[in-house]
């Protein structure tokens, strides 16, 4: 019989702070694992002893904070003791200015997506681009210093793709977007950076000739994500061109698979889905406010599979 879990004052908080948050997952997986880790310490202690002497009295709450509210209410957090939080739209960029320190690789993305407090100080950073690469990393590993990526849109997620596949080591990274002016700046805004070197952008209109040089093609636009699942960004005869073998990733987790992964799936190529980068960046952020390196990575991600209602 599992053991009820009781708040108490002794119970820290994480969070994630967004507008609208009630749909956020995030809550799921991390109470799902921290749930986990107590169970485990219980079992591995030579006593019994209550969560808050093993060190993982901890909740993750949503907190719905309106972008005017933003500053109080990180101010608030802080007077609170909350000890970490997840960072989702709108604020991923508005809250920059309110931190004391934001990692370089945050500063690469130009966005946070987990802050940390660190010695009365709040700390930046960004986990997107480690759940970005993980399944590229183990599952799919291999040499990317000669292959292409082709990254479909232009927005704040495609940042975090951009630096994770320089980070990977890949030859050439495209990005492709429909507005030009936006395409410019989102190239300028690499400038000066080691990743300018392998980066070139380019409007639909070169899918023809990008989509058969594909190593990687991944989506980071919101075509294809519920309720509009019989979309895709790319046509049946564009996908067409897609090389047996290519990786073709979507950022959206649901439906699963996307119209996107199911044509690319047709062609040859595998597919990964936004469920493990979800699972991944949340690992990550953990990680850093546990400060543990072992996490229950599994119980996360059955956890996020039984609350959608998927099975593999």
């Amino acid at each position: 019989m599992t053991k009820e879990r009781l708040i108490t004052g002794k119970t820290k908080l994480l969070g994630v702070i967004g507008h609208p948050v009630e749909h956020s997952l995030s809550p799921v997986m991390h109470n799902a694992a921290l749930a986990q880790l107590v169970v485990a310490s219980r079992r591995e202690a030579s006593r019994r002893e209550d969560i808050a002497q093993l060190g993982l009295d901890y909740i993750y709450l949503p907190f719905p904070i309106e972008p005017q509210n933003l500053e109080v209410a990180i101010a608030g957090f802080a007077a609170i003791g909350v000890v970490g939080f997840s960072v989702t739209i709108p604020h991923k960029q508005a809250i920059i200015p309110l931190l004391s320190e934001i990692t370089p690789l945050a500063q690469t993305i130009g966005a946070v997506n987990t802050v940390s407090r660190q010695d009365n100080r709040w700390v930046g950073t960004n986990t997107d681009i480690e759940g970005f690469i993980a399944p590229l990393q183990t599952t799919y590993k291999q040499d990317w210093s000669q292959k292409i990526a082709v990254i479909l849109g232009n927005g704040g997620a495609a940042r975090a793709v951009v630096a994770g596949c320089h980070q990977l080591g890949f030859a050439k990274i495209y990005v492709l977007g429909r507005n030009v002016q936006k395409l410019q700046a989102f190239c300028d805004s690499w400038s000066n950076s080691p990743i300018e070197e392998n980066l070139q952008v380019g409007t639909w209109d070169e899918l023809a000739k990008l989509i058969p040089q594909a190593n990687l093609l991944v989506n980071t636009t919101p075509i294809g994500m519920y309720p509009k699942v019989d979309q895709s960004p790319l046509s049946v005869e564009e996908m067409a061109n897609l090389p047996t073998g290519a990786i073709a990733y979507d950022l959206i987790y649901i439906p699963k698979p996307t119209q996107f992964l199911q044509q690319a799936e047709k062609q040859g190529a595998i597919a990964i889905d936004g469920l493990e980068m979800l699972v991944q960046q949340g690992v990550a952020a953990l990680k850093i406010w546990l400060q543990s390196e072992t996490l229950p990575v599994e119980v996360m991600r059955q956890a996020l599979q039984n609350h959608l209602g998927l099975r593999e």
